[in-house]
């Protein structure tokens, strides 16, 4: 079975396991926050769509332009999870875990977008 593109990236996998994260915790959610849950579902999943979208492109252009919109996706999150610790949907190790992947997502990203230039 053949790779694609966006398999190969450590990013890519890293961003997999932070969707998994959230879905965790949106499960968690008490009634009346689907508003929330579904920012947050969304906006996970961004990151990995939009990092798969750019992976497949030829242009280093088309490609740092979708890493640029997975971070935005990843910058989103991390603004959604301060929420939640505040509204104490989600509970300080959550947050922990969830922002050090969004850091290291944040950080691989720009890395990537950067050896494009």
């Amino acid at each position: 079975m053949t790779n694609f593109d966006h398999e190969k990236l450590d990013v890519y996998k890293v961003s997999i396991d932070f969707v998994v994260m959230m879905d965790q915790i949106i499960e968690q959610f008490p009634r009346g926050r689907a508003y929330l849950a579904d920012q947050l579902q969304r906006a996970a999943t961004s990151i990995p769509l939009n990092i798969a979208e750019g992976a497949g492109e030829y242009s280093g252009a088309e490609k740092n332009r979708f890493y640029r919109i997975a971070k935005r996706s990843a910058t989103e999150c991390a603004g959604i999870l301060d929420i939640c610790v505040r509204l104490r949907l989600i509970n300080e190790e959550q947050y922990i875990k969830g922002r050090g992947l969004l850091t290291r997502l944040i950080s691989m990203l720009t890395k990537l977008a950067q050896n494009l230039k």
